[in-house]
């Protein structure tokens, strides 16, 4: 336990940080899991709707510094693959 006021504020800062980081991810993986099931369940439309929900959510994540940019720049480039390879075989 937190023995100094610094630190005391430290501990509080860092609960806060983390529930908002955890909230962030998680919409950030809900967000993710309706393109792949749209993909998965062929629907080309849907896959791009989800698509264009899903990008600005990732970005953000990043800029966030919840996951490093790159990550999330990782993302965004697979999920457009996947749903560009999906359109193309369509």
């Amino acid at each position: 336990m937190a023995s100094h006021k610094s630190a005391e504020k430290r501990n509080r800062q860092a609960t806060v940080q983390r529930m908002r980081n955890r909230a962030i991810k998680t919409r950030m993986k809900n967000v993710i899991r309706l393109v792949d099931e749209a993909v998965a369940a062929g629907s080309v439309e849907a896959a791009r709707e989800a698509l264009k929900v899903a990008i600005p959510v990732i970005a953000k994540t990043g800029c966030k510094g919840t996951i490093h940019k790159k990550n999330a720049s990782r993302k965004v480039s697979r999920l457009t693959k996947r749903v560009n390879n999906m359109q193309a075989a369509a």
